[in-house]
C-alpha cells in the first residue's frame, strides 16, 4: 500500500465527520419542527375529549344525586358531588365524582357548577337547574374550545375557550 492511500484508509476509520453530524442534526431538527406542533395538537384533543366526558359524568352524577336527595335537587357545588370514597354519602359529599373532577381541575381544565337556580319549599333550599362550565386552563395550550351543559343534558361548546356555548357537540 502507498503512503497516500494508507492516509486515506486510517482517516475513514476515525469515524464521522463534522459535516455528516451536522447533516444528520440538520435532518432531527427538520423532523422535530413538523413533530412538536403534532404533538401538541394531538394532546389538546385530548384534553378536549376528557373535558366533554368529564361534563356527561358531572351530568350523570348530578342526575343520581337529585334522584338520591330529591329534597336538595341538584347539587351545586362539586365538591357536594365528590368525597370520600371511603366514607358514608351525605348531601354535602355524595361521593359520585373522583377527587380530581370534583376538585374543579382535570387534564388541563378548570370545571365549575354556576348558575343554580335556588327555590325554598317548605322551609328547604332546592335547586331547580345548574349549569356547568369547563374552559382550559391555557387556551391554545391544555385546549381550544370551552364546554358547557346544564340540566337539559345537552354539551355545547365556544369555540373561543369560553364559557358562551353556543355550538352542540356532534
Amino acid at each position: 500500500m502507498t503512503l497516500p492511500n494508507r492516509r486515506r484508509a486510517s482517516r475513514q476509520d476515525e469515524g464521522f465527520t463534522l459535516i455528516e453530524l451536522l447533516i444528520v442534526m440538520s435532518i432531527i431538527i427538520i423532523i422535530a419542527t413538523f413533530a412538536i406542533p403534532n404533538i401538541t395538537r394531538i394532546k389538546r384533543q385530548g384534553n378536549e375529549t376528557s373535558a366533554i366526558q368529564s361534563i356527561r359524568a358531572i351530568v350523570a352524577a348530578q342526575l343520581q344525586y337529585q334522584q338520591t336527595y330529591p329534597a336538595n335537587g341538584y347539587a351545586c357545588s362539586l365538591a357536594a358531588l365528590g368525597g370520600d370514597k371511603g366514607a358514608a354519602p351525605t348531601p354535602a359529599a355524595a361521593g359520585l365524582l373522583p377527587s380530581d373532577l370534583a376538585g374543579g381541575q382535570k387534564a388541563g381544565y378548570t370545571f365549575a357548577l354556576v348558575n343554580c337556580n335556588k327555590v325554598t319549599i317548605n322551609n328547604q333550599d332546592q335547586y331547580t337547574s345548574y349549569e356547568i362550565t369547563a374552559v382550559p386552563q391555557k387556551v391554545g395550550n391544555t385546549g381550544d374550545r370551552g364546554f358547557c351543559s346544564d340540566d337539559s343534558q345537552q354539551v355545547k361548546y365556544d369555540p373561543k375557550g369560553g364559557t358562551a356555548c353556543t355550538q352542540p357537540i356532534q
